[in-house]
């Protein structure tokens, strides 16, 4: 009995093997049952008699038409901008700007899209920085940012960036060895291309072409300010418009399931490929490659590489220039800091449940994978992944039918928003710690099995320490993405209450630009802010896990 009792109280908490699987596996299937109770208010809602309504109505075979035209036109556009950009930032690796334009390219997936649109509207709208520089020097130019143009404007300037740095992974992802032969037999930039870029970027494009055709095709807040009118409304649109103006619950279950439908069969076509895995951007240290290029062909890339770091950089100083006056004028807005606090309790709970549902996740997969159960483990990492296939407003759709007659009050509308924040981001936070927690030293890991170093003890002691860079800047992808949201809050926010997008929409809408500019440099304040704390937490604990810096460890690398 003593013995009994000495092995209990010796018994590290959490330490029972059942930890390492159920949590995760019961993530997942929290994260199906969410999924499958947003069809359930969609069937709710069905009627076969809307699918020849939807066939017969002009408006919608436009606005279905209109979605998928400028969603290729959009991918198109981000995929021949990135290109160029992705080969030149690979070649330029002492490029005075880079490491600006490397951390603009990280948050370019964050950024809130209505806080970037405002600025795309200051530089390039019909009174803006462009116009007015040009009517200086002369030349009229009567561009209207509104409508089809304003749409693709604004999708390149948030994809191109990010396909540059996906495929920028890519080009990294080339063993030192091949570039080396490549130098010794004297390649130029054509032979590169056929042999060494062109092989390693081939197997990525058309995910990523899947990819960024799903976050045009599913883009609301873009649409909804540079939109224009009827003839530029998109499905996301349609559906919003259906449930908050129209209250026409069935047309919107029958447009969520079409762009269901659309989006999910190209991400089939994606995962066949096996390259789903590749789109995300990860948290590497990237230091460029030991290539030589001609001063005409350094000239070259340097000029592109300014060019597109003006065109990032414009609109974010665009929004600083107008917002300082707009945020002191603002600081004794009591809308403005209650605002500010329900962004800020959102984003908070929901990065940490992303991450925690993350952790969960990748400890069950893994057990998993160890036991040789491959199969299971890859339909528990597929059931955190399937927010990518079913956007937000659909599954916001569904689930806000479902519950419509339950929703009353605000915190339930904002604690719906938290939990679809959270899994919408969780993707995001599976991609940046999968990494990293798979590759753990099995050497510590079977020394700690030896001393028994189980449980709570051995995420504190063994995972933590390794973990806690890519954790934050887990944490800081879910935050930033639950920070400006706008779709879902759109749907379940109460206009008395709105969080910081809702509420520089509102003023947007009432045309209160001062204001605006305010509300959003006050979110560009915070984003930047989040990302900049949490990434020298994470370089902090980085040095005190390992006793070196990023940067000794790029050079110990690459020497």
């Amino acid at each position: 009995m003593a013995q009994r009792d000495s092995t209990l109280k010796n018994t590290p908490p959490l330490a029972h093997p059942g930890w390492r699987f159920w949590p995760g596996r019961i993530v997942a299937l929290i994260l199906l049952a969410v999924v499958l109770a947003g069809f359930c208010g969609l069937l709710r809602e069905w009627r076969w008699q809307a699918i020849p309504e939807l066939w017969q109505s002009a408006y919608l075979r436009q606005v279905i038409w209109f979605s998928l035209y400028q969603a290729t036109l959009s991918t198109a556009l981000s995929l021949v901008v990135a290109l160029p950009v992705a080969r030149a930032l690979h070649r330029q690796a002492h490029f005075l700007g880079r490491g600006l334009l490397l951390r603009l390219t990280e948050l370019s997936l964050v950024l809130p899209t209505i806080v970037a649109v405002f600025g795309l509207v200051a530089v390039y709208g019909r009174s803006g920085w462009l116009n007015g520089l040009l009517g200086a020097m002369a030349l009229p130019f009567n561009w209207n940012l509104y409508g089809l143009q304003g749409i693709l404007l604004a999708h390149v300037f948030f994809n191109a960036p990010l396909a540059a740095r996906i495929m920028l992974l890519s080009l990294e992802r080339i063993p030192t060895n091949q570039w080396r032969i490549a130098a010794q037999l004297g390649l130029d930039s054509g032979p590169i291309w056929k042999t060494l870029e062109w092989p390693s970027l081939r197997r990525l494009l058309p995910g990523l072409a899947a990819f960024i055709f799903t976050l045009c095709f599913t883009s609301f807040a873009v649409v909804m300010t540079l939109g224009g009118g009827p003839k530029s409304t998109t499905v996301e649109v349609a559906i919003y418009q259906a449930l908050r103006y129209e209250f026409d619950f069935s047309q919107a279950a029958i447009l969520a399931v079409v762009q269901l439908l659309i989006c999910g069969t190209l991400w089939l076509l994606a995962t066949r490929q096996r390259t789903s895995r590749d789109l995300l951007p990860g948290g590497i240290d990237i230091a460029g490659s030991p290539r030589r290029d001609t001063q005409k062909a350094r000239m070259r890339d340097r000029l592109l590489l300014s060019l597109f770091l003006a065109f990032l950089i414009l609109p974010l100083t665009a929004i600083t220039v107008r917002g300082l006056p707009g945020l002191y004028a603002e600081l004794d807005s009591l809308r403005l800091w209650s605002s500010l606090v329900r962004s800020l309790m959102v984003a908070v709970i929901a990065a940490g449940l992303s991450v925690s549902f993350g952790l969960a996740i990748l400890a069950a997969s893994q057990g998993d994978r160890d036991a040789h159960r491959n199969a299971q483990a890859g339909l528990t990492e597929a059931g955190g992944h399937l927010t990518l296939v079913v956007p937000a407003l659909v599954l916001g759709t569904g689930l806000f039918i479902l519950l419509r007659p339950q929703l009353g009050n605000v915190s339930q509308g904002l604690a719906l928003v938290t939990l679809i924040n959270a899994l919408m981001a969780l993707p995001f936070v599976l991609q940046v710690l999968r990494g990293p927690f798979t590759s753990l030293d099995p050497f510590s890991l079977r020394l700690a099995d030896q001393f028994n170093i189980r449980g709570w003890y051995r995420f504190r002691q063994l995972i933590l320490p390794l973990l806690k860079r890519p954790l934050l800047l887990g944490f800081a992808y879910a935050a930033g993405l639950s920070l400006g949201d706008f779709s879902v809050i759109a749907l379940f926010g109460s206009p008395g209450s709105p969080t910081l997008p809702l509420l520089l929409y509102q003023q947007l809408s009432s045309y209160q630009l001062d204001a605006a500019a305010g509300t959003a440099l006050l979110m560009l304040i915070l984003l930047f802010g989040l990302f900049f704390v949490l990434h020298r937490l994470g370089q902090n604990a980085t040095i005190r896990a390992t006793g070196t810096t990023p940067a000794a460890r790029r050079s110990n690398t690459h020497a």
